[in-house]
């Protein structure tokens, strides 16, 4: 018979280390009320987190100049700190704001005292996860950084001419190496995404963590119909490509009397509603913008194939809630889609920015027998089982305990 644990005992420490919550302070250069991959999985780590019962503080730009300081927050329906530092949007761009970068350690300086967490988690390295991250390391807090960052995005933002735009990255991305060499660890959400950051910066050992979504939020929507609905979610930028999508809904338009939803807002709306105009489709087309999550989930349940043309994506969000909502997915073979689209499983890859080939693929689905449509339906629940947030929670809170993972 095993004794009991005493409380100086290691099964003792072990279980009281495993049970104590951790003060957790998560930076992210974009968060709520932003619209994006990352700052959407910022927002369900933080509220995973705190509904484990972890202290979590959110540092994040302010919405609005004069509307910075600490507040409390309701986030994915639970209640966190947020520090709000003075951003100025970023003209350019629709939304985008930032943190001056030289006032960046001033910021982390301030809060770390304040807070005091066991563990700064960055979610991005570019302004105010690396502020935190010299700052924490300076006072031996240690640092779980995550990048969510393609070259496309950064270039998508800049409005510079192109050689500019090649000394841009590569100063960023060498700046990357140095404050990613300073984290516990480097993480970044498929196994695709790691290796191209490894390639990118010279690192090893970058960490593969599905940034996870709960799919019980979903419904899927298995009964038989006609199919006829596509529909894209994520914001309106160059490298999301929807004018592809567009183009090759017009090839199918007239023989299929299909219909194409867009959820989302950006930059690239209004030139892509003259698109669809241009196409001679604009009665088939209808931009949502942003909607509220109820809304979009409901856009998912109601769609028939889910499409996404982006050639920059580290994961996708967007397409693991269409896998959860039982979609067959139409994707480009970019990057990390072909890590959660198996070709001719749960849908079809398409070669990035043809038409033809989208077209054909999105017909595929839109005409496939009741079995086969439902087998496809299948195999995008099935897929996205391994991306349960919950997963996620547990490899994280490893990390920041400095606890090994499972192999």
């Amino acid at each position: 018979m095993t004794p009991p644990a005493t409380p100086d005992s290691p099964a003792a420490q072990s279980a009281d280390r495993d049970a104590r919550s951790l003060t957790v302070l998560i930076g992210a250069d974009t968060f709520a009320p932003d619209v994006n991959g990352a700052a959407r999985f910022a927002e369900r780590l933080a509220a995973g987190l705190a509904a484990r019962g972890h202290d979590v503080h959110i540092v994040a730009p302010s919405v609005g100049h004069r509307n910075h300081g600490r507040f409390r927050e309701v986030i994915d329906g639970e209640e966190m700190t947020v520090h709000r530092l003075p951003a100025f949007r970023w003209r350019p761009h629709e939304w985008l704001r930032y943190v001056l970068p030289f006032r960046s350690k001033f910021y982390a300086r301030r809060v770390l005292a304040d807070v005091q967490p066991d563990v700064v988690h960055s979610q991005s390295h570019i302004i105010i996860g690396r502020g935190f991250t010299r700052i924490a390391r300076e006072r031996g807090i240690p640092v779980v950084a995550t990048n969510h960052v393609m070259a496309e995005n950064i270039i998508d933002h800049t409005s510079m001419p192109a050689f500019i735009d090649k000394l841009v990255l590569k100063l960023a991305w060498d700046d990357a190496r140095r404050t990613f060499e300073m984290s516990r660890a480097v993480t970044t959400p498929t196994r695709r995404a790691a290796e191209f950051l490894e390639k990118t910066i010279d690192i090893e050992g970058v960490l593969p963590i599905s940034c996870g979504i709960r799919k019980a939020n979903y419904t899927p929507d298995l009964a038989p119909r006609p199919h006829r609905r596509v529909l894209s979610v994520g914001r309106l930028t160059t490298e999301k490509h929807v004018d592809v999508t567009l183009q090759a809904i017009a090839k199918l338009a007239r023989d299929l009397d299909v219909v194409f939803e867009i959820v989302g807002g950006g930059d690239q709306r209004r030139h892509l509603e003259q698109v669809a105009h241009q196409l001679g489709i604009a009665d088939r087309v209808t931009f949502l913008g942003k909607i509220e999550e109820d809304e979009l989930r409901a856009a998912y349940t109601r769609a028939d194939v889910f499409a996404i043309a982006s050639i920059a994506e580290l994961q996708s969000i967007a397409t693991m809630e269409a896998m959860a909502s039982g979609l067959p997915i139409v994707a480009a073979n970019a990057v990390a889609l072909p890590h959660l689209v198996q070709n001719g499983g749960n849908g079809y890859l398409f070669e990035p920015g043809s038409v033809d080939d989208l077209a054909d693929k999105l017909r595929r689905v839109l005409t496939a027998s009741p079995d086969e449509y439902l087998r496809m339906q299948q195999a995008s629940l099935d897929g996205v089982e391994i991306h349960d947030i919950e997963k996620t929670l547990d490899t994280f809170e490893k990390l920041y305990r400095g606890e090994p993972l499972d192999s």
